[in-house]
């Protein structure tokens, strides 16, 4: 099998499939650059204009995911990641990679899977200057179609494999196109049940404030530090809360809470999806009474009720409230026991 019977590839193809490949689409982009750079070594196709369409497609898709991040902010980041379990981690550390590269880092970010698709929009959100960010978008989509295009150039003799993938494209698309659908459908249902099992376990904030007020028996977990805050010390919060990540609440580590405390869930997000998720975990951990607080902190500023960056630690609530959270699980434990990882109420580690 030789050259000659890679399937016709044409310059819009390559034009759209780049395109709904940077809008996140599950499309072997790569591959096509590869085929059309071995099609351009038979002078099927000319390599500058292969380089050159694969470069606006790119273009095109990130400056609408720019656009999306200066009007929406990080809300638009969120969308991304609400299909991945550690879709938000993964967020704020790209947000830290940006912080110290700025726009840079868009002319290699292209190479690394779930980096490429962020960046764009966090640019729009930081208010990056749209004439520097299409120089460094352009000058990285010149390297990423440049490189694939070279390679299948260099090496259009060997490529019996892609040659073969390519004339099954259809069937692979097919496939690869019905997994996502089905992975991003269950996703959808998952977050559209949680809400469901959340609608009547929501307090307003008036009534939040009320009760802490009253002297009730309410943990205030404060969740904001997985929204893509690089300074989440200096981002206020509600008087009394303990600030914790939700991927600790949605681990494995052992939750303890006494059956008259109750445990109200907050984030920066509206629709409080992060809440609800959160939540579900901790019912799923056989914690029921847990609450979600409606409009979350937004909502709580809005009524003009009083917020603070004094925010409390999991440690002070442990032993306020008598709970058990999980401490930092992010480095690996040497202890057998999972509840190693717990504070207890008096704010040590819990010994197994």
């Amino acid at each position: 099998m030789t050259i000659n019977h890679i399937p016709a590839i044409t310059y819009p193809a390559i034009l759209m499939v780049v395109f709904a490949r940077q809008l996140c689409l599950p499309l072997p982009a790569t591959l096509l650059l590869m085929g059309a750079g071995a099609l351009a070594k038979s002078g099927s196709l000319d390599v500058r204009g292969i380089i050159l369409v694969g470069m606006v497609g790119c273009l095109l898709a990130d400056y609408v995911w720019y656009a999306a991040g200066q009007r929406w902010g990080y809300r638009i980041v969120r969308i991304l990641c609400a299909f991945s379990m550690d879709g938000q981690q993964y967020a704020i550390k790209a947000r830290k990679l940006f912080g110290r590269s700025g726009l840079p880092i868009l002319m290699v970010a292209k190479f690394v899977p779930g980096l490429d698709g962020l960046m764009p929009p966090l640019a729009g959100m930081l208010n990056a200057t749209i004439i520097g960010f299409l120089l460094f978008d352009a000058v990285g989509a010149f390297l990423w179609s440049a490189g694939y295009c070279f390679v299948g150039y260099l090496f259009a003799h060997s490529l019996d494999i892609a040659v073969v993938m390519l004339g099954r494209l259809t069937g692979i698309l097919a496939v690869v196109l019905a997994g996502v659908l089905c992975y991003l459908v269950w996703r959808a249902c998952e977050l559209l049940r949680a809400m469901k099992q959340l609608r009547l376990r929501t307090i307003s904030p008036a009534l939040l404030r009320e009760k802490l007020h009253a002297g009730k028996k309410i943990a205030v977990l404060d969740l904001l530090d997985v929204e893509g805050q690089e300074n989440a010390a200096t981002i206020p919060g509600i008087p009394g809360a303990a600030r914790i990540s939700p991927k600790r609440l949605r681990s494995p580590a052992k939750v303890h809470v006494p059956p008259d405390v109750q445990i109200v869930l907050y984030c920066s997000a509206p629709d409080q999806v992060t809440s609800a998720r959160t939540a579900v975990a901790l019912r799923h951990k056989g914690i029921s009474n847990v609450w979600v607080l409606e409009g979350g902190l937004k909502a709580w500023r809005e009524l003009g009720l009083p917020v603070t960056t004094k925010i409390s630690s999991v440690a002070e609530v442990a032993a306020r409230f008598g709970v058990e959270l999980p401490d930092k699980i992010d480095q690996p434990c040497s202890c057998a026991h999972a509840s190693c990882c717990a504070v207890t109420p008096a704010g040590t580690p819990a010994q197994g």
